[in-house]
Formats: C-alpha cells, sequence, structure tokens
C-alpha cells in the first residue's frame, strides 16, 4: 500500500477510536482492573462476533458486560442457563389470544444487543440448537416466523471451569462459532485490595455515561475494516493455522498430539481479530504482535488434543506455544 494511503488510515482510525480511552474510564468506575476482558469484548463487538469467557465464579464477568452495555447505550440481558431451561426460555415463544381465536408472538431475552449466556454448557442440545441459529444467522425462529436480531448483536457466553455436574460439553461446532474463548484470571493484590475497599460498603454504585451510540460503533466497525492488513502478515496467519493441521511441515514434532487443528473460520477470526486489536491501540495496520497477541484468544478453542496429550497433561495452550515458538515472525 502506498505510505499516503496508509498515513490516511492511520489518521482515520486515531480519530475513530478516540472513544476507546473515554470507555476504559468510565467502566473503571465500577470495573477494577480487568484490562484485558474489556479488549476481548470490544474485539469482539469491533468484528461483529461472538466471546466465550472462561474463569472461576466472582471476577466481575457479568458486572464487566453489564457497564459495558451502559457504555455503549445498548440493550442489555442476561440469560441463567439451567438443565431445565426450554428453547422458548431463550427466543421467545407464541401464545393463544383466547378472545381473538390467534397467537401472539412473545419475544425471548435473546432480542437485545448484548446477550450474557451465563454458564451456557448447563442448557441441554435444544437450547443450543436455538442459541446456535440466532449466533449464526442473526435471526430467530419462532412458530413460522423469523425474527432478524438487532445489529449490534453480540453473545458473551461463561463456562464454569470447576463444577462439571449437570453440565453438557458445547457442540465443537457451536465452539468454532465463538470468534475468541478469554480466561479470567484472578485478579493482582493491589487490584483485589482496591475491589475490596470500593465494594464493601452498601452506598449507591458510581453513575455509568454512554461513550458511543449504537449507529456510532457500527460506523466504526467499518474503519476497522479498512485497517492494513499486509501479504506478510496474511501468509504468518495462514502458516499459524497450517501448523496447526500440518505441525510436520514446520518441523513440530507434535503431531500425535493433535486430534484436529483449526477450521478455515479461524484464520478469518483472526484477520478480524487483529485488525480490532490494532484499532484499539489506535494504528491504521497490523503488526505481526498484534496477531501473537490475538492468537490464542482465537485458537485455543479450535484445536482439539487427542487422548495421548491429555495423559501427558498437555492442552490446546500447551500445543499452540510451541506453534507460536516455531512458526517463523515476517
Amino acid at each position: 500500500m502506498a505510505e499516503a494511503g496508509l498515513s490516511a488510515i492511520n489518521e482515520q482510525v486515531k480519530a475513530s477510536s478516540s472513544f476507546v480511552q473515554d470507555l476504559y474510564q468510565e467502566v473503571g468506575k465500577v470495573v477494577v482492573g480487568q484490562r484485558y476482558l474489556i479488549e476481548r469484548l470490544l474485539v469482539g463487538l469491533l468484528t461483529n462476533g461472538h466471546v466465550l469467557l472462561e474463569g472461576v465464579p466472582g471476577l466481575a464477568k457479568t458486572l464487566t458486560v453489564k457497564t459495558l452495555a451502559q457504555c455503549l447505550d445498548v440493550k442489555f440481558q442476561r440469560i441463567q442457563f439451567t438443565p431445565d431451561l426450554l428453547p422458548a426460555d431463550v427466543i421467545g415463544t407464541l401464545i393463544f389470544n383466547p378472545k381473538e381465536g390467534s397467537f401472539s408472538t412473545k419475544k425471548g431475552p435473546i432480542f437485545s444487543n448484548l446477550v450474557l449466556a451465563d454458564e451456557i454448557n448447563r442448557a441441554p442440545a435444544k437450547v443450543q440448537s436455538a442459541l446456535l441459529e440466532a449466533m449464526q444467522e442473526r435471526q430467530v425462529t419462532i412458530g413460522d416466523s423469523s425474527f432478524t436480531l438487532d445489529d449490534p448483536f453480540l453473545v458473551l457466553a461463561t463456562q464454569n471451569p470447576i463444577e462439571q455436574e449437570g453440565t453438557y460439553a458445547l457442540p465443537e461446532a457451536q465452539v468454532d462459532r465463538f470468534l475468541l474463548k478469554a480466561i479470567v484470571n484472578y485478579p493482582l493484590r493491589n487490584e483485589e485490595r482496591e475491589i475490596m475497599e470500593r465494594m464493601a460498603n452498601t452506598g449507591p454504585q458510581p453513575k455509568i455515561d454512554a461513550v458511543i451510540s449504537p449507529a456510532r460503533l457500527l460506523e466504526v466497525r467499518n474503519v476497522v475494516n479498512e485497517v492494513y492488513l499486509d501479504e506478510k502478515i496474511k501468509e504468518y496467519i495462514l502458516d499459524l493455522i497450517q501448523a496447526t493441521r500440518d505441525p510436520e511441515s514446520f518441523k513440530l514434532d507434535i503431531k500425535p498430539l493433535i486430534q484436529y487443528g483449526a477450521s478455515p473460520r479461524a484464520s478469518i477470526a483472526l484477520a478480524l481479530a487483529s485488525k480490532a486489536y490494532a484499532f484499539l491501540q489506535g494504528r491504521g495496520y497490523v503488526i505481526p504482535q498484534d496477531v501473537k497477541t490475538m492468537g490464542m484468544d482465537v485458537l485455543r478453542h479450535r484445536v482439539i488434543p487427542t487422548y495421548e496429550a491429555e495423559a501427558e497433561s498437555l492442552t490446546s495452550e500447551d500445543l499452540l506455544k510451541r506453534i507460536f515458538d516455531q512458526v517463523p515472525v515476517p
């Protein structure tokens, strides 16, 4: 790309990303730390992708998502997934009106902009199937009618890594629909002290102001699409994905440890997420470090280890670290 064109994109990105710091400050009024989590949620919003969150209870996942919705001035709904949940509890149902002898549609909580699917792996297959249509097609079918969901629409699903009783493993086809899988960790000691001092009182919570409107967010997405992705970066992304499928071609001896490599959705997701991350940094072009930063979140749920790997206590993250270390960086 010509230097003048790259400079123009850079200026456009700097102007369009000015809201990001304000958003961090607004969320910071309520949430202490969690910069990693907020960035991943923003990457999902900017790329029109869904985010899967994994972490123990009490790490402010719900609070962060709710606060983010207030900053974006969008509708927010939280659905607690349980083994007895029905598709109608999520998408809505038809209600019979005996006076008129007709049915009317009652829309469910999925008809929001930000939907928090709490403990998503507790819901049975029928609910997962209904949610999958909403995630992939951005529409919901109730009876004979299909309804288009609002834009922006983002599913933020949480999984509790501790308890496995009464849970249903998410189908691979559904897991692959999540742009990112983010691991939420414990706060640092100084952050936890601030959390304790803030929350150990019953006073009113700070008021959160909207930083950006939904319409403006959709405009910003167009700017993210313009972020420059060099040919060498594209080849690097493809090398990383190919290394998960054919590690021997990159002199990696981990083929017996990988059951399935990443699907083509992974290369699309990694390119999109890298562009969005560069945008959040105020840059109009992607650098290799952007790909590395987002790579683990994009790939950790798409690379499936074999039983042999599990027997050696190796996770998909361990295998991906070897791939990132071995594949040449442009």
